[in-house]
């Protein structure tokens, strides 16, 4: 009986975290991470601040949770894995961009939070460096493997250097939210630039 009860309550506390990241992504998406408080969150999500701040500690604990949860969906690694091992490297940058335009259709307003936040929260801050350092060695990985392939002269520390700027979220935001783009062709040109510009194709 006591294992029901604690796997209920278990089931709840999860229930209460889903609800309050629900409820913080829409206004840190509409109001931005520094003008959205706990008590704006609290009225969204109907749950007492109080529960809010045993559950998470402060909003930043809450950011975690939402980014976590949103890439975790979509098992990047898994298909950053996938594009290195494309016999064909122009197929494999292909998948590449798929990833990254996946990526932002799903969490670019987590992305754009997470910028804002850093630039007032240093734990954000450090978890975006982490972040951002990850990427880059991910990115590495892919154009080292392809480095046989890549435009001659074009070494694997230029040829990253491109990858970086090309995937920039900037990017996305220009096409996509102040163009009108969809994702989907931002995600066939990300293609194309990465294949001409690090093949020569």
């Amino acid at each position: 009986m006591d294992v029901k009860r604690s796997g209920h309550r278990q089931r709840q506390a999860e229930a209460t975290k889903r609800q309050v990241a629900t409820a913080a992504r829409d206004l840190f998406a509409t109001n931005g991470y520094v003008a959205t408080t706990i008590a704006a969150i609290a009225e969204a999500a109907d749950i007492p601040a109080q529960t809010i701040y045993s559950a998470f500690g402060g909003k930043a604990k809450i950011l975690r949770v939402i980014a976590w949860g949103a890439v975790a969906a979509l098992d990047v690694d898994r298909a950053h894995e996938e594009a290195l091992a494309a016999p064909d490297p122009a197929d494999g940058l292909r998948m590449a961009a798929t990833v990254q335009r996946r990526q932002f259709a799903e969490m670019y307003d987590v992305i754009a939070v997470y910028q804002e936040a850093a630039r007032t929260d240093p734990d954000i801050a450090a978890d975006l460096h982490t972040i951002a350092g990850n990427r880059e060695r991910a990115f590495r990985r892919h154009v080292a493997a392809i480095e046989a392939d890549l435009v001659p002269g074009l070494g694997v520390d230029d040829g990253l250097a491109i990858y970086l700027a090309l995937v920039l979220p900037e990017i996305y935001r220009t096409f996509v939210v102040e163009r009108g783009w969809t994702a989907d062709r931002y995600g066939e040109w990300l293609g194309a630039a990465l294949v001409r510009q690090l093949l020569g194709r």
